[in-house]
């Protein structure tokens, strides 16, 4: 059915009318339900993801919401908060677990509701002060293009102390330490070469060894991707959840978690303070929490559950981090990291990606 809307109401503007519009149609009780949630959000296969199967059950159980993905990456999300600080603007956000505290110690994220379903997590899912969870709990390790090592003859790899094997010269793509699986490989090296995440200099070292072998810095999804399936690369820092995202576009790419350990990456998010929609942030949050929805993400995206009650087929429980896997990840401590960061990066554009 086509809605006519007055000539009149154009005067109104255009949410006026649509508003208006809306309630010609659904009734009065439609007329104030026009609400439009935004949520930053992951983009490529996450994005798509949502799109197609969270958001609109979502729609439909919240009749008159919208809700509309403003993709980024963890480091774009967070910039944009500190471009809105004070004004409207995104009202849910997910973010890297090292960006999400810096989120929250900005004072970004508001206290997330008491609601049954914070119960059922694991206590790995759930951030200090209650200010943010994880959506799903990641591995960060390497991932090797397996058509390209059969090519070589050369066998899986199992270790980070690889990554400096002159073989790999021009193959590899190692994400820059703006990026999370880049930070993550900085500060395994460094502790496996007698360092610490209060002393990083020997993990600077050991990258200046890495840095020739490095094809691209780029951590976009898309364009290491083209890498893989172009045969361009044959090994990259990155996590399980991405690995399983190339694998479903047909690329021939495997993950490995390293025998020093993998290190734990929780996919964070928050609803935004002072946000005008909270009340349907925090459902939104809730619903991401739910074992249903766990599941869509575990499949989907290779992230091991937060929530303790979701259950997995065989197949995809063999594609995610395991309860013992994850008891096994190396932890950061992004109180110290984070106080860093910023200090690193500035050394690491000197040093390293030259």
């Amino acid at each position: 059915m086509k809605t006519v809307v007055p000539q009149t109401l154009r005067k109104l503007g255009h949410a006026a009318a649509v508003a208006v519009g809306a309630g010609l149609v659904f009734g009065a009780s439609a007329a104030h339900a026009d609400t439009t949630l935004y949520v930053g959000a992951y983009g490529g296969s996450f994005e798509q993801m949502l799109k197609k199967d969270v958001i609109p059950g979502f729609e439909r159980a919240n009749p008159g919401t919208k809700v509309v993905i403003v993709p980024g990456d963890s480091t774009t999300t967070l910039a944009k908060l500190q471009a809105q600080k004070g004004k409207a603007g995104m009202d849910v956000v997910f973010l890297d677990d090292g960006p999400m505290y810096q989120a929250i110690q900005m004072g970004f994220c508001g206290k997330l509701a008491d609601a049954p379903v914070y119960q059922d997590l694991y206590d790995i899912a759930k951030f200090k002060n209650g200010n943010a969870v994880a959506a799903g709990l990641i591995a960060t390790g390497i991932a090797y293009n397996t058509r390209l090592f059969q090519a070589k003859g050369w066998p899986a790899p199992t270790s980070w102390k690889e990554l400096s094997d002159p073989k790999y010269k021009g193959k590899l793509v190692m994400p820059s330490i703006k990026n999370t699986y880049g930070l993550h490989a900085l500060l395994v090296e460094s502790k496996l070469n007698g360092g610490s995440d209060t002393n990083i200099d020997p993990g600077f070292k050991e990258m200046e060894k890495i840095a020739p072998n490095v094809l691209s810095f780029d951590p976009s999804p898309g364009k290491i991707a083209e890498l893989f399936q172009a045969d361009e690369v044959a090994i990259a820092v990155w996590g399980n959840g991405r690995v399983q995202a190339l694998r479903q576009q047909g690329i021939p790419v495997e993950f490995v978690y390293p025998k020093e350990g993998a290190v734990a990456l929780g996919m964070g998010m928050c609803a935004v303070d002072k946000s005008a929609n909270d009340a349907l942030a925090q459902k939104f949050i809730q619903t991401i929490l739910s074992p249903q929805t766990q599941a869509i993400l575990a499949e989907s995206q290779g992230v091991a559950p937060s929530n303790k009650k979701t259950q997995l087929s065989m197949s995809v429980a063999a594609r995610v981090p395991s309860p013992a896997q994850i008891d096994k990840l190396v932890r950061v401590d992004w109180d110290v990291v984070n106080a860093k960061r910023a200090d690193w990066t500035q050394r690491w554009n000197r040093q390293i990606e030259r």
